[in-house]
């Protein structure tokens, strides 16, 4: 992809993306994640219906008139998007491959987080660490990470969820929000996973296709894999392999939703021909 094409590129989920956060996003993802708590603004004389326990009695008694604290939200907050760019991200379909969704939505978050004056983070992941870009506030950041999102090349195309959170503990040292995108091929991460969500707010958002669940009847069919690369020619009018198939489908699906709720943590599944907003939207209101 040269110059043009991707800024076009950059310029068109910017467009599609920021007016979701402003719009819809904005309001939705202050109020589902609160500040460190309140910090005192100023003091202000006393008007009707004032908290009387908010009275500084100090000031009440210099002045012999009353006058209250006024404290404010401690709002400044670090929002770390982690996301899988193995191979199996770069299938699709029907609409568009699930690499694409996961860009759209990181970016609708990421515009989110800087509405609110919130700082930005990137992890690109596969088996090891693709990318970090530490948390940063302003557009031209959101626009980098953007950027970095649809055109980076990754060196592996597999996966390891547990080496990601790994990273993720060893660079995050204070509380962050994060939202891991991926499509969750992967297993045995649980005992990671309850370490990081002991310290940090994390959500699992699963992007997956309706043939990552389901083979369809076909014939003999060459497939690839994504991840090994490796090309096998597949009977998919086998019921006994479809079935299989749709049994281990099902069986990572459960991992996934098993080990974020038994480590107290969120998750999304959203299908990539879904509407994403209304999903995200539910999520943090039922998350407010």
């Amino acid at each position: 992809m040269n110059t043009k094409e991707l800024l076009k590129k950059v310029r068109k989920i910017e467009i599609k993306t920021k007016r979701l956060s402003n719009h819809i996003f904005g309001g939705e993802y202050h109020s589902t994640f609160k500040g460190r708590g309140m910090t005192f603004s100023e003091v202000r004389q006393y008007q009707y219906g004032d908290d009387i326990r908010a009275i500084d009695w100090n000031v009440t008694a210099r002045y012999n008139e009353p006058y209250v604290k006024v404290f404010e939200e401690e709002r400044e907050l670090t929002m770390m998007l982690m996301v899988d760019v193995s191979g199996s991200e770069s299938f699709g379909t029907s609409v568009q491959f699930k690499r694409d969704t996961v860009t759209e939505i990181a970016a609708t978050l990421a515009f989110s987080a800087i509405q609110n004056n919130d700082k930005v983070g990137l992890i690109l992941f596969s088996d090891q660490i693709e990318l970090f870009i530490p948390p940063k506030k302003g557009k031209s950041h959101v626009l980098r990470i953007i950027r970095e999102l649809i055109e980076f090349s990754p060196k592996s195309s597999k996966t390891n969820i547990e080496e990601a959170l790994k990273f993720l503990s060893s660079v995050m040292k204070k509380k962050a929000i994060v939202f891991m995108l991926s499509d969750f091929i992967d297993e045995n991460y649980m005992k990671t996973l309850k370490i990081v969500g002991n310290k940090h707010d994390l959500t699992g958002i699963r992007i997956y296709d309706k043939f990552d669940e389901e083979i369809p009847n076909l014939g003999m069919v060459p497939m690839l894999d994504n991840e090994t690369k490796e090309v096998r020619l597949i009977n998919t009018s086998s019921k006994s392999l479809r079935n299989k198939y749709k049994a281990n489908a099902l069986r990572l699906k459960d991992e996934f939703q098993n080990s974020f709720k038994k480590s107290g943590l969120g998750t999304i599944n959203i299908r990539v021909d879904e509407n994403y907003v209304k999903k995200l939207l539910s999520y943090f209101k039922n998350k407010a």
